[in-house]
Order: structure tokens, then C-alpha cells, then sequence
């Protein structure tokens, strides 16, 4: 059964996963370069099952931030910054007030995300600077940091039957929070963000809408990035039953609501 961990990081996936598309040039930094970003790559994506009986999904709009996407090349250690950066977008569009009342900080950029944790005092001076991962509660300390939101760090003990319990918890967090989630475990060590749960009828199994941010290349359009797998529905059933799984859910609804 899922249950609260409070300090439990995973290490990520170091470029297993083959890379699709031409050459990656990167680009200088500026500050409008997440204008580039493709904003809600979900949308479209046909339902996972003909039986499904209940599905949860964020609520408002996130970008898609993934391997190189501001021109630092960051495979094999950059994916949990990646997806922290897309649950970042998700608070500036679609939980920040609107201006003039409301100012939003743009999504950290890996060296702000690393000097934060060592500001924090979470991590060593060496850290800023360094192609070190981060895993959830890294995440969770950061979105606190600049924005204020607590996390809930849920830690699942295994793949398979552990891990669909936890889908109910899912569930209850779209619907509650509506934010996107974070996922990361050991032996499946790359993170991964959620954005949504499906679950059949009668107990045949769940689903989770995956964002994953180890695309390296230039930018796709959305039929691409879906139809390549980049963001797509996966078996809960299909992921790794001897890895642990940590969850990041940041918790929103009570300034929503405040």
C-alpha cells in the first residue's frame, strides 16, 4: 500500500531510451525561449481502453519540457529537472492569479532549480554547476521554495498490485489538486510526469498518462510527440513490478480555494 516518505529520492534513466529526430544544435538562452515549448501535448490522445469506467486528468494547461529543450544538453541527468519544470509551467498557467492581480515566476532553469537546493542547504556547494540528478522530494523542496506549494511525497513499494493502489490516490489528486505529478523509482529509475489516470471496468487494470521528458531533438508537433510515445497512456500493469515508485503531488487546492 501506498504510504508517506518523506526523504526518498530515485536516480534516472541514462539514455536507454533511443533518441528520435535530426541533431540537437542548442540554442543561446533567452528570455522568451519557453514561448518554443509545446503547451498541453496531451490534448487528443484517444481514450486507453473502450472500458474504462473512470479517468482523472490535470485541469488547466503545462508545457512540455524535456532533454535540451533550452539548449542545455542535459541527457543522462537531466529528466527530474525536466518534468519539475513542467509541474512549474502548470503553476504559472493555470494555478498563479492572473495579472495585473497575480506575477508568476517563470519555470527555474536547471542552474536556478540547483542553486535553490544548495540555498536550501540540501545540497553542497559542488552540486551548482553539476550534471547531478534530482529525484521527487528535490522537486518538492524546489516548487516550495519559489512557489510556495507544499508537496506530498507518496512512496510505493513495488510495480503491480502496489502500485495500481495507489491509483485511487491518483484519482483523488487530479480531482482535488488538478496538477500534474511526479514520478521516479530505482530500478525503473527515470522520472516521469503524470498528467492523468484511467481505470477499467471490473478490476482489469489502470493506466497513467505519461509525459516523458527524454526526448532529445527539435521541437515536435503534437501528432509527433504522441505519435512517437513521448506522451501516451501506459499499462500500470507494464511498469517494472521490482522497482519502488515515489510520487510528488503538489498540493494546491488550499490556495485554489483560499
Amino acid at each position: 500500500m501506498a504510504n508517506l516518505e518523506e526523504n526518498i529520492s530515485e536516480r534516472i534513466d541514462w539514455g536507454e531510451k533511443a533518441v528520435v529526430g535530426e541533431k540537437h544544435k542548442g540554442t543561446e538562452r533567452n528570455a522568451d525561449w519557453t514561448g518554443t515549448l509545446l503547451n498541453n501535448a496531451h490534448i487528443g490522445l484517444p481514450s486507453p481502453a473502450p472500458d474504462v469506467v473512470k479517468c482523472s486528468l490535470i485541469s488547466g494547461e503545462c508545457l512540455y519540457f524535456h532533454y535540451g529543450c533550452d539548449g542545455q544538453d542535459d541527457r543522462g541527468w537531466g529528466c527530474g529537472y525536466r518534468t519539475l519544470q513542467t509541474m512549474a509551467s502548470w503553476l504559472c498557467q493555470s494555478w498563479a492569479p492572473p495579472p495585473p492581480k497575480g506575477k508568476c515566476r517563470p519555470p527555474p532553469s536547471l542552474p536556478e532549480i540547483q542553486h535553490a537546493l544548495v540555498a536550501m542547504g540540501d545540497k553542497l556547494a559542488m552540486f551548482a554547476g553539476s550534471r547531478e540528478w534530482i529525484g521527487t522530494f528535490e522537486a518538492a523542496l524546489v516548487l516550495d521554495y519559489y512557489y510556495d506549494v507544499p508537496c506530498k511525497v507518496v512512496h510505493v513499494r513495488g510495480g503491480g498490485v502496489e502500485l495500481e493502489r495507489a491509483v485511487e490516490e491518483l484519482h483523488q489528486h487530479f480531482q482535488s489538486q488538478g496538477s500534474p505529478v511526479m514520478m521516479g523509482g530505482d530500478r525503473d529509475n527515470s522520472s516521469k510526469g503524470i498528467l492523468g489516470v484511467c481505470t477499467r471496468h471490473g478490476g482489469q487494470g489502470s493506466y497513467l498518462l505519461v509525459m516523458d521528458p527524454h526526448y532529445y531533438g527539435p521541437r515536435l508537433e503534437m501528432t509527433s510527440v504522441q505519435g512517437l510515445g513521448w506522451v501516451s497512456w501506459k499499462k500500470v500493469g507494464s511498469l517494472d513490478h521490482s522497482s519502488f515508485y515515489n510520487l510528488c503531488l503538489p498540493q494546491t487546492s488550499r490556495k485554489l480555494n483560499g
